[in-house]
């Protein structure tokens, strides 16, 4: 049929662009823009074949090949498969397995059906050979692109250069329009759009009564400010040791230390719970308004779950500000007493613990709060909620100041 097929090994693709913009393969040093690179291949590769586009797939690997949110990002874009093979790690290192398999299988009997007059091969590993002569065999024209070399030599088996019908060279200045390097600080640059909310979540001054210096560190010391990332975004830092948590905060309150008035709402508590509400002797409890907000599963209905389950299958991508803003507009259409949105809006930055808790739990569907190199991404965690904060903020038509304006 007179269209065209685009196969993408996404080890080779963004390993190249990594050791292209920063210098080695790995793919923690870029950042890539999804959206952006898979319309870059729908539109060279219509123009290169002059076919419609019919698919693209992605061919990627994953721990026991769950979808990681790059890859729930894709599946959910128009004309865009995602195939998954094995990631293991073995001496430290990190390798696809099942992945060149796969392409080869999925050419050949794309070939063998005739679903295609043409088939664009992003791809450097010469397992591909046999795969690509089938396709031959069969009619279809073998388009093989490569991604611009850091060392000015080959990245593809030669003999995958030789076989194909044509080769197309993806240069610096194509890479650059959907994939950045990190700089050295793990910065993008240029960086995403800014999300202010999670520097104020992060960074939003914690009140003078609230430290109760003298008693607790002995001496009164100037809490540092934040340092200012380029991206727009406050860079966290350690919170200084005699910062209180809530726990402390709430055991200063049940011995008197404390009016018992909850701290103003501007203070941010550096806290984080995913296991929701747990009751702990002798310190005193949530306000009983945060107590009383009903949580999300107590206000949907069975059909209602499965229309959520739906949705976060066909169209959420699993960015975790995306997913934070998901779970708040469902909370918020569903509640009967509105007057519980004003109060949970007083309560910023700190979401009650009950519905905390099955945030995080809702964005551990998608792959988040994972852990990422023997550490929990806690950056995710504070994005999760900046996008719950945004969505409430827009139904409550509360502003908010980014910290340093």
């Amino acid at each position: 049929m007179d269209r065209c097929i685009v196969l993408v090994d996404a080890g080779y693709l963004l390993g190249a662009a990594a050791s292209l913009l920063a210098g080695e393969p790995s793919r923690s040093r870029i950042t890539v823009d999804h959206h952006a690179l898979i319309q870059g291949l729908r539109e060279r590769a219509e123009s290169d074949t002059q076919q419609p586009l019919l698919r693209i797939y992605w061919f990627d690997g994953a721990p026991d090949r769950v979808p990681q949110p790059e890859h729930r990002r894709l599946r959910v874009m128009p004309r865009v498969t995602v195939r998954l093979g094995a990631l293991t790690r073995s001496d430290g290192r990190w390798a696809q397995k099942g992945v060149d398999a796969a392409m080869h299988a999925e050419l050949t009997e794309l070939a063998r059906n005739r679903a295609c007059s043409d088939v664009v091969l992003v791809t450097g590993d010469g397992d591909l050979l046999p795969g690509m002569m089938a396709a031959k065999e069969h009619g279809v024209a073998v388009h093989l692109w490569a991604v611009q070399a850091a060392d000015g030599d080959y990245n593809q088996s030669e003999d995958l250069v030789a076989e194909a019908d044509e080769r197309r060279v993806l240069d610096r200045a194509w890479i650059t329009k959907a994939v950045r390097a990190r700089e050295v600080g793990g910065v993008c640059a240029p960086p995403p759009a800014p999300r202010p909310e999670i520097a104020a979540i992060l960074s939003a001054p914690l009140p003078e009564s609230a430290l109760g210096a003298p008693e607790r560190t002995g001496e009164q010391s100037p809490r540092p400010a934040p340092a200012a990332a380029p991206n727009g975004a406050a860079e966290r830092v350690p919170a200084p040791k005699g910062v209180p948590t809530p726990k402390d905060l709430a055991a200063l309150r049940a011995h008197g230390s404390q009016p018992a008035a909850p701290h103003p709402p501007t203070a941010t508590l550096r806290w984080s719970s995913d296991k929701g509400w747990v009751d702990r002797p002798g310190i005193a409890s949530e306000p009983p308004e945060a107590v009383a907000m009903p949580t999300l599963a107590q206000l949907t209905t069975a059909e209602q779950r499965w229309a959520d389950r739906e949705e976060d299958i066909t169209t959420v991508g699993g960015d975790p500000y995306e997913v934070g803003q998901v779970f708040a507009r469902r909370w918020i259409s569903r509640l009967g007493d509105q007057g519980h949105l004003q109060r949970l809006s007083g309560m910023y930055p700190r979401i009650p613990h009950r519905i905390d808790g099955e945030l995080l739990r809702y964005a551990a569907r998608f792959g988040l709060l994972a852990h990422k190199d023997d550490q929990i991404d806690e950056h995710d965690r504070y994005a999760i909620r900046a996008g719950f904060w945004r969505e409430v903020d827009a139904r409550t038509g509360t502003e908010r100041t980014p910290v340093g304006e």
